[in-house]
């Protein structure tokens, strides 16, 4: 799903890479971001919204013959998650229950805390007139983080120093966005290393992690909260203590969990990595460097998986350092090992 977009190319390209013999389908309901599609075949079919979405994707499975459908987005994963029994082909999702908690940030950061699991202290934005005093609940010094609880890419997130500054940014959102003040949650600021770890899990088995490093971010400097999680440089990154947090998170979501998470952490001012936002479903917009690193392929292991083949992995975090990621605007993502980083380069800066 989502053929065309940057999650579907580089997950069709890992694809490519990691088992020449899949035959990929894609679809999606703009024609434009269609005709970038680098799939066999492509179908331009209904919004995920529509009431005829399904309908259409059931036709295109039949006649295709589709084995497994991989939703991109976290719109089109709620929508397959909740209608699993109207898809002809196979899925491989967490429990509806599980990708609904996850997409509510505040829901899944109390989940976490009652739990044990490493997370920021949050507190909910009821309304604006009680905004000073969730404001007041949260560490004196700093920054404080702002955000909306819905949503991926930062959206409505932002650090601000005084109850003023947040209330201004919520009324903003309000009167120009129409989201409600009580759309967002108030956290505490991470300022530490910024983390992303793939994770795929089967009946309750962690089978294969993989961890890297965000260094910058795409378009920061246009984004107010100055960071995102699509990343402009990465690095793969040898941190097992992010997977033992990522593994609790997970185990405290479903013991019987199934499928990918993809979570998000970032350290607070003890060093501790905390759980910021855990996507449960879809393989992130910038697989590749988890993926076209390491010895497995993290998405062909998922289509096996899914499909119910035999997987001899278990509990294999494949760490492999040393590889970067380069993401812009309209160019493919590049991944390089850093003893290639300069080749075909010449220094002519003295």
């Amino acid at each position: 799903m989502g053929a065309g977009t940057t999650a579907a190319s580089n997950l069709i390209r890992g694809l490519r890479t990691g088992d020449r013999s899949l035959v990929i389908v894609g679809c999606h309901p703009d024609r434009f971001a269609l005709a970038k599609s680098t799939a066999d075949r492509n179908y331009l079919t209904p919004a995920v919204t529509d009431r005829g979405f399904l309908r259409a994707l059931a036709r295109v499975i039949r006649r295709e013959r589709v084995d497994l459908l991989i939703p991109t987005t976290d719109t089109e994963v709620a929508v397959i998650a909740r209608h699993s029994a109207r898809v002809p082909c196979r899925t491989f999702l967490p429990r509806r229950s599980v990708v609904e908690l996850c997409q509510d940030k505040y829901r899944l950061n109390r989940h976490l805390r009652a739990r044990g699991v490493p997370a920021p202290l949050t507190f909910p934005v009821t309304s604006l007139r009680t905004l000073g005093r969730a404001f007041r609940r949260l560490p004196v010094r700093g920054l404080t983080w702002c955000r909306i609880r819905v949503g991926s890419g930062s959206m409505g997130a932002i650090p601000v120093r005084t109850v003023a500054q947040a209330r201004s940014w919520i009324e903003y959102w309000r009167d120009m966005r129409d989201v409600p003040a009580a759309a967002f949650t108030l956290s505490e600021y991470l300022p530490g290393r910024d983390f992303s770890c793939l994770a795929l899990w089967r009946e309750g088995t962690p089978i294969l992690a993989t961890t890297l490093e965000r260094l910058s971010y795409v378009a920061s400097g246009a984004n107010p909260s100055g960071i995102s999680s699509v990343a402009h440089l990465a690095k793969t990154v040898y941190e097992p203590r992010v997977v033992e947090t990522c593994a609790r998170a997970v185990r405290a979501l479903d013991p019987r969990a199934s499928g990918t998470f993809n979570c998000d952490l970032r350290e607070n001012a003890d060093g501790t990595a905390c759980i910021t936002e855990i996507n449960a479903g879809r393989l992130p917009s910038g697989l590749l460097l988890h993926d076209l690193t390491g010895k497995h392929s993290v998405s062909a292991t998922f289509v096996r998986l899914a499909l119910g083949e035999p997987v001899e992995l278990r509990d294999e975090y494949d760490a492999d350092e040393g590889w970067y990621g380069v993401r812009d605007l309209d160019t493919p993502m590049g991944v390089f090992h850093v003893d290639a980083l300069f080749d075909r380069i010449q220094d002519a800066r003295g």
